[in-house]
């Protein structure tokens, strides 16, 4: 994608160094979980221990009796939960382990007086001692989600374990116990409590002690998770957003993109002359940025760098979002990463709009018909609108949202209204006959941000549900028809994924491969706005602007698409909106409205 460049001796020294986990936590993170699986099995299964692999489990901890079959299941546990954090390079997940394994050794001993069992616990704990410099990686942002996360996992993983330990022992059930016998054997036994399960012998003890093991483990987990010093996710502060907008004042006709890095809920990054910088979120340990880096592109690469040293400093898995075919070829000549089309913004350059012509006849005439219907348009700055309309504006788009949760990230604001947003364009549909509702006659929003001093680009659209269709068509047609007087020579509308795919697999002669992948991306457009971003683009008559996905490696594709799905608002962990106490309506500085309706990245 781009020529041969010289790369600064900075960044090739971290390319060398990789993106990636090194191979000893690597190494390290498959003992751990080898050695976890054995262990919960020693402690689950009686019959394990008697079987081919009695060499290898006769040396784990939990080989007999009831302490040490509880002893195994916990330890085997808590591996299997370390694992992750060892294989990026986490130091809590280093001294938690180094901490475990000479439990273990010291439990191998003192139960069943193993010196070998003992040896391969400290076995495991050599590389971790010898190797503690490749486990520097420092903490993620946290917060208390993730210990009700926790909570649910790890229970809903103790009680199907749980049943597996019930259900182990065959021979010495006493009587013939139903499934749900089981079930609230399980759910007693992890509280502490008898069941009405029973055996014969010392299993009920076994059992008990192994059930006991799960539910405190589930309990210590979630209690520690819950109660440790949150680490929130970074926020602009006042300062980095000042820094920002000088920035983009400068240089923010560049990127269309530009103005959403302003958002309140992303950390930024600056270089070390502060003439660029990068913003960026963290989402399930991806560092995930949007858009071309902000500034001078020749500071880019020291912005990209600092980007870079935080991610490996936190072991997190690097990407960016939507950045143009310039951006795309910085970030992998300055990386080494690769980079893949993700789709196309359309652009609409306003010289060349007009609704004449056979192309423009469906748009045509649905505003015409619109306009007959009584409908008006206004198009202005955010500045010029009073307090009075801006609110009823912000609660129009708050209740008009069409999910319970707010989407957007790389091509939203989050907000409306703020006062540092004044050269923000809003467009807005009335209709005066209709009959009054809690927003007098609004009827449909659109709202802009402003794409340096001649341009804007498309953040939200709403409208409410009970106005005529063609609400979208109209208000863009009024922006595009109001830009001149408002200096605006280009407006940037939706991004449509995968445009390319769509656009040449109806054609004729397209090749089986090509119109399968269309078929697939049409049956996804069921649940995500792929063809219907694409055929709503394409009605204004756009040129298209390529937008890439820049990633260090393809194995982690799967991981950033759900960063990005978390991050855009698709996939979340937020509660309903009807069990969500309802909040009084912040000040504009702090409001946030973040869905762009039909725009999606």
């Amino acid at each position: 994608m781009s020529g041969e460049v010289p790369v600064r001796s900075g960044v090739l020294r971290r390319i060398l160094r990789g993106p990636r986990p090194e191979a000893v936590p690597a190494v390290v993170a498959s003992a751990c979980t080898l050695v976890g699986v054995l262990d919960v099995a020693a402690g689950v299964f009686p019959r394990f221990r008697y079987s081919r692999m009695h060499a290898i489990a006769e040396v784990l901890p939990g080989a007999l009796g009831p302490f040490a079959a509880a002893l195994a299941i916990s330890t085997g546990m808590l591996l299997l939960l370390l694992a992750h954090g060892l294989r990026r390079r986490k130091r809590r997940a280093w001294r938690a382990a180094v901490v475990l394994l000479p439990a273990g050794a010291v439990a191998q001993f003192a139960y069943r007086h193993s010196l070998i069992g003992m040896v391969i616990s400290l076995a495991l704990l050599a590389p971790l001692l010898r190797h503690r410099s490749e486990f520097e990686a420092l903490p993620d942002p946290r917060s208390r989600w993730r210990a009700l996360a926790n909570f649910v996992l790890v229970g809903a993983g103790s009680l199907l374990l749980g049943l597996v330990i019930v259900s182990a022992h065959p021979n010495r059930l006493v009587g013939d116990p139903s499934l749900s016998d089981r079930i609230e054997h399980v759910l007693y036994g992890l509280c502490g409590f008898e069941g009405p399960v029973d055996y014969s012998g010392n299993t009920s003890w076994t059992v008990a002690f192994s059930l006991g093991a799960l539910g405190l483990l589930t309990a210590v987990t979630t209690i520690y998770l819950a109660f440790r010093p949150e680490h929130p996710a970074a926020r602009l502060t006042a300062q980095d957003e000042e820094g920002l907008r000088a920035l983009l004042e400068k240089h923010g006709g560049r990127d269309s993109l530009g103005h959403f890095a302003l958002r309140r809920d992303k950390a930024v990054v600056f270089s070390p002359s502060g003439k660029a910088a990068v913003t960026y979120r963290v989402v399930s340990g991806v560092m995930l940025a949007s858009g071309d880096p902000i500034g001078d592109v020749e500071a880019w690469p020291g912005a990209i760098e600092r980007f870079m040293d935080e991610a490996q400093a936190h072991s997190w898995t690097p990407a960016v979002m939507g950045c143009s075919e310039t951006g795309g070829e910085v970030w992998t000549r300055e990386t080494g990463l690769d980079a893949l089309e993700l789709g196309d913004e359309a652009v609409v350059d306003v010289a060349d709009f007009s609704l004449a012509g056979r192309a423009m006849r469906n748009v045509r005439q649905m505003v015409k018909r619109i306009e007959r219907a009584g409908y008006e348009t206004r198009v202005r700055r955010i500045r010029d609108l009073s307090e009075g309309e801006l609110e009823r504006v912000r609660r129009a788009a708050e209740d008009w949202r069409g999910t319970d949760t707010e989407r957007g990230f790389s091509m939203a604001l989050g907000r409306i209204g703020d006062p540092a947003d004044g050269d923000c364009l809003i467009a807005t549909a009335h209709k005066a006959d209709a009959e009054p509702g809690p927003y007098g006659d609004l009827k449909a929003v659109l709202h802009f941000v402003p794409w340096g001093t001649d341009g804007v680009s498309l953040d939200l659209m709403r409208r409410d549900r009970s106005a005529d269709p063609g609400m979208n068509e109209l208000l863009i047609v009024a922006a595009l028809q109001a830009a001149p007087k408002l200096g605006i020579v280009r407006v940037s509308l939706n991004f449509a994924m995968f445009r390319a795919a769509l656009a040449r697999g109806e054609k004729i002669g397209a090749g089986p491969v090509l119109r399968a992948w269309r078929g697939l991306l049409v049956f996804l457009s069921r649940w995500f706005q792929i063809e219907s971003l694409y055929k709503f683009n394409a009605k204004f008559r756009p040129r298209w602007e390529p937008r890439f996905v820049v990633y260090a490696s393809s194995r982690d594709l799967p991981r950033i698409g759900l960063a990005a799905m978390q991050a855009e608002g698709f996939v979340n962990l937020a509660l309903p909106r009807l069990l969500r106490r309802r909040k009084a309506l912040p000040t504009p500085c702090a409001h946030r409205v973040a869905e762009r309706g039909v725009r999606a990245a």
